[in-house]
């Protein structure tokens, strides 16, 4: 299996790339002519065709936290039912800010938090160079890049002025998703995993005694999320495609010791909430 999942991953970004790029010799993600953009605010498009994705992780890698991941999806779909049975379709910002706040489970316990830790710590002893450089690439790109580049693959092929309103909802639901896990992280002040233990990124320096950055819930999985469950609604065909790049983007998290495991399913659920959300008020 190409590892970077063949046809479900080349041709809604490669074709595009491709279009985008003065020339391309091939359209293995690998070979992508990286091209300096003068562009004062590149767009998610220009900032992948520069960077371009390395190989990515097997779909035995990120098997398990997939799983984790979905087991939110039943979870979020019955919470928001709630909700909109109060409320309906008017859009109110601020009362769902607060509500999907109070939806996430509390931290995890210093002692499940520990045991969580042992998880990250054993899986560091695996990396590779090839993980590193993948995990690096989804780190960078996995908070908005690839999901902009997704919807606009998508706008391609319908009319203009939905396909400007599906971007402005997009980037609304990423928006939010920030908000509402940096709100909570501040809340919970749980400290991330290369805190608790500066051994598995000594790139991060982090100073004796620092309690934060603080990882719970997790923004990467928060705006993953909330990108997979609108994208997946415009196009339930290529749902599929973007829980791979969901698991992908987690399991990146995972590697390089950003996250435990609670920090990505809280922050998976809260992103199915504002998914699930933002198509009800945009009349998607």
């Amino acid at each position: 299996m190409n590892v970077l999942r063949g046809v479900k991953w080349r041709y809604p970004l490669i074709a595009l790339l491709a279009v985008a790029a003065v020339a391309v010799s091939t359209l293995r993600p690998q070979l992508v002519t990286a091209v300096t953009s003068a562009v004062k605010n590149p767009s998610a498009t220009d900032l992948i065709k520069q960077d371009p994705p390395p190989t990515l992780f097997t779909d035995a890698e990120t098997a398990a936290i997939g799983q984790a991941a979905d087991a939110q999806r039943t979870k979020a779909d019955a919470l928001f039912a709630r909700w909109q049975k109060d409320h309906g379709t008017t859009r109110d910002d601020k009362a769902f800010t607060a509500w999907a706040a109070q939806q996430v489970p509390a931290p995890p316990s210093a002692k499940e938090r520990t045991a969580e830790l042992r998880q990250d710590q054993a899986l560091a002893k695996t990396r590779t160079a090839a993980g590193t450089k993948a995990a690096t690439w989804l780190e960078l790109h996995g908070k908005k890049d690839i999901w902009k580049l997704y919807l606009h693959d998508q706008r391609e092929l319908v009319p203009a002025a939905r396909g400007k309103t599906e971007k402005a909802a997009l980037r609304t639901a990423l928006k939010l998703a920030k908000t509402i896990s940096d709100q909570l992280a501040a809340k919970d002040k749980q400290p991330a995993p290369f805190v608790l233990d500066p051994t598995l990124r000594p790139d991060k320096h982090i100073t004796p005694g620092a309690k934060g950055p603080y990882s719970y819930p997790s923004r990467h999985a928060t705006r993953s999320a909330a990108a997979v469950t609108f994208l997946s609604a415009l196009s339930p065909h290529r749902a599929g495609d973007y829980r791979w790049m969901q698991d992908e983007v987690l399991y990146s998290r995972l590697y390089m010791a950003g996250h435990v495991t609670s920090d990505l399913t809280a922050g998976t659920l809260l992103g199915d909430l504002i998914g699930d959300y933002e198509l009800a008020v945009s009349g998607h």
